[in-house]
């Protein structure tokens, strides 16, 4: 009889070197987390400014968009009395154009993406900014923690 399996005792040999590997990596990991500068407020800090900083500015962004699109189109509407009362069906397509009074797909289309786009810019460098500002006043409590 051959024997086609490898020996028990080298199994188990590679299970204790797996255990060891395992064993040496959560040994790294309690040291990084003892090591850490951060306290738990701090990284709630780091973590909620940016956050809450981006969402007030996007809601603010919002709010303005609101207003100023429609009003916009109320003054819009008021100057071409004529083409607002025409009804949308008898618009043809080359009597149709951006800017006429008339909100159509393609004025909805326009002002969906600039919202989107502009709304993304503001909050994306709002959150940066506050993220930038909050890892600056944890590195100044650091730093008075020290002294």
């Amino acid at each position: 009889m051959t024997d086609s399996h490898t020996s028990p005792n080298s199994n188990v040999d590679q299970i204790v070197d797996a255990f060891g590997r395992f064993d040496a990596k959560v040994d790294a990991m309690r040291e990084r987390r003892l090591n850490d500068p951060d306290s738990l407020g701090d990284k709630l800090l780091k973590f909620a400014l940016p956050s809450v900083a981006g969402f007030v500015a996007s809601k603010a962004f919002q709010l303005l968009w609101n207003n100023t699109v429609s009003s916009r189109s109320v003054k819009r509407s008021g100057r071409h009395t004529s083409k607002s009362d025409v009804s949308r069906e008898t618009i043809t397509e080359s009597d149709s154009s951006l800017g006429d009074g008339v909100i159509d797909e393609r004025e909805s289309l326009f002002m969906s993406i600039a919202f989107s786009a502009l709304s993304a810019a503001l909050s994306a460098v709002v959150s940066q900014l506050s993220d930038r500002g909050s890892q600056a006043l944890v590195t100044r409590r650091h730093n008075r923690r020290t002294r």
